[in-house]
């Protein structure tokens, strides 16, 4: 059973011990790049055709190529397979500007592959135990999104310094993980993660023009949970609704729902009725796997 997969979008299973990226590849050097993260479950990639169109805007929002998401797609097809279907694994699809000296770098050129890795030991006990959040001023104003696009908000870019950062700095204060805040005291996101506010029948999470990344797994969420009755919103929302809420939720595309159990070192119960929201994310996530386009 293999333990990593490398594919090149020229359908090309790759030795991971053989050299792959140039020393002078500006995604290595500038963090110039996109990426999306993917869930294989069941061989098949989750949600990916949502993942492809976030992959297209990223690259447009960074002036990358379009991607040839055809090839994509089929780097994906043969991954998935050398990888198998008897566990979950986490897939990344990777694509930089290329390398510094091209005279056109990432116009004709540019480095693009697949990888596969094992889904980390992490994942399971949040999925089942929930974790332990602490709130992080990012220190970027929700008014920053339309009025600065050369920010990048609500890309996904290589330039994830700050967020591992965060999440270093989480773990020395004994935290699993962390939601980022503005200076107007709202809720964003997390460092690689959606935040889901439940508060009765409602479900909230902050609209991506506060400058949040239009969350894959929260939208699986909220197309399911419409169905079983629950009133899904995108609302600003506050750190004080964070602490009043029945209960708060970290999405992500592997992780999926891990249930906040303590935010900020203050306890966080949750009603009977959260423990559905996990079975409505995967429900929604498996329906996903056939749709072509984020609308």
């Amino acid at each position: 059973m293999v333990d990593r997969v490398l594919v090149t979008l020229d359908g090309t299973i790759r030795d991971l011990d053989e050299p792959l990226l140039y020393a002078d590849d500006i995604g290595l050097l500038r963090g110039d790049g996109i990426f999306e993260t993917v869930l294989l479950r069941d061989g098949k990639a989750c949600a990916l055709e949502l993942h492809l169109a976030r992959l297209r805007r990223s690259a447009e929002a960074l002036d990358l190529p379009e991607p040839d998401l055809g090839r994509w797609r089929r780097a994906v097809e043969i991954a998935a397979k050398e990888w198998g279907s008897e566990r979950e694994g986490t897939l990344r699809l990777v694509f930089t500007r290329g390398r510094d000296t091209d005279p056109h770098p990432g116009r004709d050129s540019g480095t693009s592959y697949v990888l596969v890795v094992p889904v980390p030991e992490r994942v399971n006990k949040a999925r089942a135990e929930g974790i332990s959040v602490i709130t992080l001023a990012r220190g970027t104003s929700i008014e920053l999104a339309p009025t600065a696009p050369w920010l990048l908000l609500g890309a996904k870019t290589l330039s994830y310094a700050t967020n591992m950062a965060a999440l270093r700095f989480a773990a020395r204060n004994h935290a699993d993980d962390v939601i980022f805040t503005s200076p107007e005291h709202r809720v964003l996101e997390g460092p690689r993660s959606t935040v889901v506010i439940q508060r009765d029948d409602k479900l909230i999470t902050p609209p991506v023009r506060n400058g949040v990344l239009p969350g894959i797994t929260q939208r699986a969420l909220y197309a399911e949970a419409g169905k079983a009755g629950w009133d899904c919103r995108y609302e600003p929302c506050f750190v004080a609704d964070l602490i009043t809420a029945d209960s708060v939720w970290l999405l992500s595309s592997v992780t999926l729902a891990a249930r906040v159990s303590s935010l900020d070192g203050l306890r966080m119960s949750a009603p009977e009725r959260a423990a559905e929201i996990p079975e409505l994310v995967d429900r929604g996530i498996s329906k996903l796997w056939s749709l072509t386009d984020w609308k």
